[in-house]
């Protein structure tokens, strides 16, 4: 799939406005927070944020910034999940569990070497994917995907263990975010 369609699907799940009240996130649109929205320029009523000015900040700071691109040029099922989980946990969250998933799966350096988790795609982190990739063959995409997916939910059950009121959300969460 690629990002336009990712992105308009993206938009479709995540809805029109909202402001729940148990939300940190404030007012809302599209899936982006007011505190987005006002950091890359927009200055408006949050209501009426434009989708194309949504679509334009998911490409640009969840996709381009932390490279999902370069990620989707070898693994696109990798790159289209690691998407959603910046989107709703922040891009170095979801680059932190690429690192950490390819540094769990290189059976103990055989296959690639660790690679720092310092929550950025650079040289190593593409070349330890690739390495994975080499290793496992098709079938690994797949694995690294459940491996991503296991880490999000640890942390969604995590949120709501640590604050009462995200338990409001782990349902969602859990039934729109993994697999």
């Amino acid at each position: 799939m690629d990002i336009d369609s990712m992105i308009e699907e993206l938009i479709d799940r995540e809805g029109d406005y909202v402001n729940h009240p148990a939300d940190r996130g404030g007012p809302t649109r599209w899936g982006i927070t007011e505190a987005v929205a006002r950091a890359h320029g927009y200055r408006g009523d949050m209501r009426a944020l434009p989708r194309a000015e949504a679509a334009s900040v998911y490409r640009r700071i969840y996709w381009l910034r932390p490279g999902f691109d370069r990620v989707a040029e070898r693994a696109p099922k990798v790159a289209a999940e690691s998407f959603d989980t910046a989107v709703n946990m922040g891009p170095e969250t979801a680059v932190g569990f690429l690192q950490r998933a390819l540094n769990a799966l290189n059976r103990n350096g055989r296959d690639y070497a660790d690679i720092m988790v310092d929550r950025r795609i650079g040289p190593a982190t593409l070349g330890a994917l690739g390495g994975f990739l080499a290793a496992r063959g098709a079938a690994g995409e797949a694995v690294l995907v459940r491996a991503l997916d296991a880490l999000q939910g640890e942390r969604y059950v995590g949120l709501a263990e640590a604050r009462p009121a995200n338990e409001a959300f782990l349902y969602g969460w859990l039934a729109n975010r993994l697999g």
